[in-house]
């Protein structure tokens, strides 16, 4: 059998519970509905801004 824990390993086994917790072990999408999506369109947004910016502001060397 294995080795006997003692009172530091099984404080640390304790600890690391939470590790363990069905919100942390694959169902952290179920979790964030939504969330992967928002960030695409957020980060397609900043892109867009950005290409709007060089693209659409008229360059300072041409200010009167």
């Amino acid at each position: 059998m294995g080795k006997q824990l003692g009172p530091t390993g099984e404080f640390f086994r304790r600890r690391d519970e939470w590790r363990k917790h069905p919100m942390m072990i694959k169902q952290f999408r179920h979790a964030t509905p939504g969330l992967g999506i928002a960030l695409v369109a957020f980060g397609v947004y900043l892109v867009g801004e950005q290409i709007y910016d060089r693209v659409g502001s008229p360059s300072s060397s041409h200010s009167h």
